[in-house]
């Protein structure tokens, strides 16, 4: 009777191990780290936006990540049920998040996402954690939860509660979403290096000396006084990078450091920044602030030098970003 038990419990096992280790390149993407300082780290990367193409930009860090510096890497995407296909413009679903009980770092860009209650317990408990993350572009304004008597009705981007005014974007991240400053698809955003008031000397920094990103600058209205700015953007007259700067424009915080703590879990720090499209990506510099981002946070700052190898690793030919301008039919297995 022992034997049939134990037999039983092996074949649960293999058989629930078999079914985690299928669903990789279906509803998630996995890569084992490679030697790096990073080994036995997991990070976690969460896409899901409408618009700039953050399926197509998350997949390619992860490779640099595992591949380069020994990282394992989960890949998460808004999928629609009925199909499997990933579809960014699905805001109720983003598979695979439970792989974030074991995540020492999460990098996300997603928009307005109204997830199912277990999905947003995954990433509670992570904030909670106190754990570090990156927020790019349109992760100012994540969530934007429908159910007002959902425990997470306050993290919508334009909460009124008090003490979550602007939602998680604005309490945790330390802004929310205001509006475009530059001209939308018709100007860029070029960072400037010399001549402001920065942390010009934060280890993040270090080879970050040429950013121009097609996509616009956001707004920055209300940042939280604790956040650190690292770089500021000046909107560019065209989408080119030498298009020359709108100086009759304002600058704008463009990236920053912070801490923050959620509901009275542990203290935690993360960087924001407003960049982040899936082609602004083909600037070195944009991997090199995200690649240095992650060893500062997960507190290896002795690892970031000014020449780090931010490499694509296999192709890169990322889409213009723009609503409903996703590759349509693609499946999770056609980002390995």
């Amino acid at each position: 009777m022992k034997g049939i038990i134990r037999t039983f419990i092996i074949t649960l096992f293999i058989l629930c191990f078999n079914e985690g280790f299928a669903q990789n390149g279906k509803t998630f993407l996995q890569f084992e780290g490679k030697d790096g300082p990073g080994k036995d780290k997991n990070v976690v990367l969460i896409s899901g936006d409408d618009e700039y193409r953050s399926e197509e930009s998350m997949p390619m860090l992860a490779k640099i990540l595992s591949e380069q510096y020994g990282f394992n890497t989960t890949v998460v995407f808004a999928i629609e049920p009925e199909t499997g296909n990933i579809v960014p413009s699905y805001q109720n679903n983003i598979a695979g998040l439970e792989h974030l009980k074991n995540a020492d770092l999460v990098i996300m860009l997603i928009r307005f996402r109204d997830l199912p209650l277990d999905q947003m317990n995954h990433l509670d408990n992570y904030f909670k954690s106190g754990k570090p993350f990156i927020a790019l572009r349109t992760s100012t304004h994540p969530f934007s939860i429908k159910d007002k008597n959902s425990p997470y009705a306050k993290w919508t981007w334009d909460s009124k509660v008090p003490g979550w005014e602007g939602g998680f974007g604005q309490q945790i991240v330390g802004e929310t979403w205001i509006a475009h400053h530059g001209h939308h698809k018709f100007e860029g955003t070029r960072v400037l290096i010399d001549g402001v008031d920065r942390d010009a000397d934060h280890p993040i920094l270090r080879g970050v000396d040429d950013i121009w990103a097609p996509t616009d600058v956001y707004s920055i209205k209300n940042l939280t006084p604790d956040a650190n700015v690292l770089l500021f953007g000046q909107s560019t007259a065209g989408m080119t990078k030498e298009s020359p700067l709108m100086w009759d424009k304002s600058i704008m915080p463009v990236a920053w450091t912070k801490n923050y703590s959620l509901d009275g879990g542990k203290k935690g720090k993360m960087m924001g920044s407003t960049l982040g499209s899936s082609i602004d990506f083909e600037v070195e510099d944009m991997r090199r602030l995200v690649v240095n981002s992650s060893f500062w946070l997960l507190d290896m700052p002795e690892v970031i030098t000014p020449d780090l190898s931010v490499e694509i690793v296999g192709s890169y030919e990322p889409t213009m970003f723009g609503f409903n301008s996703f590759r349509k039919g693609m499946k999770v297995s056609d980002f390995k």
